[in-house]
């Protein structure tokens, strides 16, 4: 039977409270009310209700009770939503944020990009969203929605390293991310005492990622993947690939001579380092390390983590449209 497109009406609930008494199936009852399964189940919950038998408490559903939460959640409406009797656009967000973990605003450039006519903007899509307008779709699932408020902190002193081309150093061509081939370079590190971590690479321009799961953070393990990445492109390739590389002051990238090093002789690419305690001089790449802790959050055993996923996130990341690209995604943008 076809899925249906409107509320469920009273008799629809009535017969409900009839099968769920004579324990028929919720798949069964959904195909033959024509709702989808987690649509009856949420039908269950709103018109639960405790019954008190001879023994023992059971959860029972009453369509009288269903009936009375729709009718007043109807009165508080308000005017017909944007969104209309657009099913098909509806569950195309809610994959889309649900599914594919896609902010709001980027769940709607997709839907653009997919041909959908019917249009909201994201302010009414995060009303929509606070309202419980969405099956599955809640509060919950926004990343921006659930982090915790930053602390104020007392200004730090920015400090450069003594020995090392700073980021005052790089030339502000740059900074204006006029050209490709010039990245920002961090580490994901993992709970307490495991070893493995992320390798992490922004390319400043397109916001093309590259992860690489590293066995441990020692400065000779970030020189092997630079090695393996410089044999597999060829010298020519490498080096119109990584111009320059703007890093921290960590300990695994502080061999400025070793990592620059290229396996064919000469340098590789320019190495640029930012001052101590001032993240947001690589906020590309802080941007998107922030983006990989919506899969593996603070505490994650990166010794556990298969390379697999690790490819299936950088695949993500690539295919997730940016605002700052007119909403196209690294992919599109390098193409």
């Amino acid at each position: 039977m076809t899925k249906k497109q409107h509320y469920m009406t009273r008799s629809e609930r009535d017969k409900l409270e009839a099968w769920l008494r004579c324990k028929k199936p919720v798949a069964w009852i959904a195909r033959e009310l024509g709702f989808a399964r987690q649509t009856i189940y949420n039908e269950m919950k709103r018109g639960a209700y405790e019954h008190d038998c001879y023994h023992y408490t059971e959860i029972r559903y009453s369509a009288d009770k269903a009936q009375q939460i729709h009718d007043y959640m109807q009165t508080g409406k308000g005017r017909p939503l944007k969104i209309g009797t657009d099913r098909a656009y509806a569950d195309f967000l809610e994959d889309k944020i649900v599914k594919n973990r896609f902010s709001p605003a980027a769940a709607l450039a997709a839907a653009r990009a997919e041909g959908h006519r019917t249009r909201v903007c994201v302010s009414t899509l995060y009303s929509y969203i606070d309202k419980g307008v969405f099956l599955h779709l809640t509060n919950q699932h926004l990343w921006e929605k659930g982090r915790k408020k930053k602390r104020d902190y007392e200004p730090v002193r920015r400090i450069a390293h003594p020995r090392l081309p700073n980021i005052e150093d790089r030339p502000k061509e740059i900074s204006q991310r006029l050209e490709a081939g010039h990245w920002e370079m961090d580490l994901v590190v993992g709970r307490s005492g495991s070893r493995a971590v992320l390798l992490t690479l922004t390319e400043r321009q397109s916001r093309r990622e590259l992860i690489f799961k590293l066995p441990n953070r020692q400065a000779a393990t970030v020189r092997k993947i630079f090695d393996g990445l410089e044999h597999k492109l060829g010298k020519n390739k490498f080096r119109k690939t990584f111009l320059s590389i703007t890093t921290d002051n960590g300990s695994e990238f502080l061999e400025y001579e070793k990592l620059r090093r290229s396996i064919y002789g000469g340098v590789r690419f320019d190495l640029y380092y930012c001052h101590s305690y001032a993240a947001w001089e690589k906020g590309s790449n802080e941007n998107h390390n922030r983006m990989i802790r919506r899969f593996f959050p603070k505490g994650t055993d990166f010794d556990k983590v298969t390379k697999k996923r690790i490819t299936e996130l950088q695949d993500w990341m690539n295919g997730y449209p940016r605002k700052i690209l007119d909403w196209k995604t690294p992919e599109e943008w390098t193409a």
